[in-house]
């Protein structure tokens, strides 16, 4: 019977070991995790809690948040604790499993931002229909084969990852467990590893891009060719810049790691990247679209001047 592994556990090398580099990086994440908490938090607590947002833009963007503050959660706290530790161990149970979950929350999030393209496509292009396009039902049905994809994707990954071999090194340059980190390490074959992570996981990313852009496309040109009221272009046009700010600096990152990087190698350069989607992105989103969208602010606004007043009755 083939022995699958023989390492149990692998050491993340992080960034630094300097004592005091790593204490001013633990104090940076540490603030950029509680912003992305308290963010996300607010954006999906005032989703919920605000009659007005209850349509399917916001519906959808409930969903983002709640992603956002998973997919934090998945890798920042682990890095924390790295920082803070002589050494960073995972076990291999725990660095799949946190593979999995990162995979599976990275590309629900591509999936959700090409359903929220979609949205705005029909709420602008065809707005007397959007209301029986976009029910109740096809918005459940849409945000539920969101995360079934991601999670199906990420099975597929972790799966095929669980089957290699390590028998060391252990020693994983990266903050928490990734793919191309981990193949690097393998001792058994890792043609397929490297066929779906070119391939599929390409695939998947240049699809969902090419649909969200190809969505605003057919935006754009119907606010030229179609609206005549510059008032109407430009609520619009803010509508869409939001969303196609988060789209840029979610996929650029991830373009740059997966596909246009070298699928055989794993740099700093690639631990630097994948930072930016991981810890500064989920930051970033509530911000975009706080700053850029007046309901949420007035709604934000509402609910905390109903809370003051509740503390002064």
């Amino acid at each position: 019977m083939k022995n699958w592994t023989e390492v149990s556990e692998f050491i993340l090398l992080g960034l630094t070991n300097d004592l005091r580099l790593q204490r001013v990086l633990f104090t940076l994440f540490l603030l950029l995790y509680v912003a992305c908490l308290l963010g996300n938090g607010a954006i999906l607590a005032v989703t919920m809690a605000e009659p007005r947002l209850h349509t399917p833009m916001y519906f959808f963007l409930g969903n983002l948040s709640c992603l956002d503050i998973c997919y934090s959660t998945v890798t920042v706290p682990k890095m924390l604790s790295g920082f803070l530790l002589k050494q960073h161990s995972i076990s291999l149970i725990s660095c799949l499993t946190q593979l999995h979950f990162f995979h599976f929350l990275g590309c629900s999030e591509g999936v959700l931002l090409g359903v929220m393209a979609c949205d705005r496509y029909v709420a602008i292009c065809n707005p007397l229909r959007y209301t029986i396009i976009m029910d109740k039902w096809a918005c459940v049905m849409l945000a539920g084969a969101t995360w079934a994809a991601g999670f199906f994707y990420a099975l597929t990954q972790t799966v095929v990852t669980s089957q290699l071999c390590f028998c060391g090194p252990n020693l994983v340059l990266h903050l928490f467990c990734d793919i191309k980190p981990l193949l690097m390490l393998a001792c058994s074959s890792t043609a397929l590893n490297f066929i779906l992570l070119k391939v599929v996981t390409g695939s998947i990313a240049f699809c969902l891009l090419f649909f969200t852009l190809l969505s605003y496309f057919y935006i754009i040109s119907f606010l030229f060719l179609k609206l005549q009221s510059w008032q109407n272009r430009w609520k619009a046009f803010s509508t869409c810049a939001s969303h196609l700010t988060v789209v840029a600096i979610f996929y650029i990152p991830v373009v740059s790691n997966y596909m246009l990087a070298s699928a055989s190698s794993s740099s700093e350069k690639d631990l630097i990247i994948s930072l930016l989607y991981t810890v500064v992105t989920p930051v970033f989103n509530p911000l975009i679209y706080c700053l850029k969208n007046q309901e949420v602010k007035s709604a934000i606004r509402k609910i905390l001047t109903q809370n003051a007043l509740f503390k002064w009755a």
